[in-house]
């Protein structure tokens, strides 16, 4: 089993003066893949923005995204994604996911009261068949990415997303989910991909993981507690090198072996992060 590591930067750490020692670093330190999430209301880097930028600072780093599709037109996305893996010389990492609903955003991206998950069904298909060569339509994109195919990964933890990740997916990349739940959710799709004449590749399975190098705050807490309300956190949030640690040795445990690290804490020396970060979970990667 390939076990692989992928960071999530903190915020801070994107702007134009950062974000390119940051990937270097990365690269440099021998990380997989950094990996950026969309999260439209927010003042958050895109990913399509942010991945275009270190694909041009990097040789080697895998480019992942968490990417929400809607209020993005589909054959320019289609397009905008072909290129940047074509560019990128095939390091793209794509997970498309729904967002986070906040409020304001439904109506931003012009998707009201639609539901999101249906509007997955219809999108993926096409940019299947688009990045297959299709038309799709009555159009084609050109140029084809350079993998081929070029993989769609879903997230989600619950019943309708496990099933479309099996019906749909490559692979998944699930969040907030104990070692145990991460294995009954992978059972889950199996069995979804197994009913629908597909199957997953078993090493394409993966968890976004937390952590905090010391006791993180309160405000940090009630955040990932308003996830799990009634559950411990002492499996979802690893404090320190040996809990993030056990806990990847866990999830490795159950079948799952693609992991995007992300600190929890905000921090002006983000080399000594890295640093420290490669150092514990490095070792780990197969």
């Amino acid at each position: 089993m390939k076990v692989r590591i992928a960071v999530s930067p903190p915020v801070e750490s994107w702007d134009q003066i950062v974000l390119p020692d940051y990937v270097d670093a990365l690269e440099r330190l021998g990380f997989d893949t950094i990996w950026l999430s969309d999260v439209p209301m927010a003042p958050y880097v895109d990913p399509l923005i942010g991945l275009a930028h270190a694909a041009g600072h990097t040789s080697r780093l895998k480019l992942g995204a968490n990417l929400v599709p809607f209020g993005r037109n589909p054959m320019i996305l289609a397009k905008q994604l072909a290129q940047l893996d074509r560019l990128s010389g095939g390091r793209l990492l794509l997970s498309l996911v729904p967002g986070l609903d906040q409020p304001g955003e439904r109506q931003a991206l012009g998707i009201g009261d639609a539901s999101r998950g249906q509007q997955l069904d219809q999108i993926i298909p096409m940019l299947r068949g688009w990045w297959s060569g299709e038309t799709v339509d009555d159009v084609a994109v050109r140029p084809l990415p350079l993998q081929d195919p070029l993989e769609i990964w879903l997230g989600g933890v619950g019943p309708l997303a496990l099933r479309r990740a099996g019906r749909l997916s490559d692979g998944w990349l699930g969040a907030a989910l104990t070692p145990t739940e991460a294995r009954v959710a992978v059972d889950h799709i199996v069995q979804a991909a197994t009913e629908a004449d597909r199957t997953i590749d078993p090493e394409h399975f993966g968890l976004s993981i937390p952590y905090a190098r010391t006791e993180p705050d309160d405000s940090t807490v009630a955040a990932l507690r308003a996830r799990r309300p009634d559950k411990s956190l002492e499996q979802i949030l690893p404090i320190g090198a040996q809990q993030l640690c056990e806990l990847i040795d866990r999830l490795v445990d159950q079948g799952l072996s693609k992991f995007v690290v992300r600190p929890v804490h905000r921090t002006k020396h983000w080399q000594a992060e890295l640093d420290w970060l490669a150092q514990t979970v490095l070792p780990l990667q197969t």
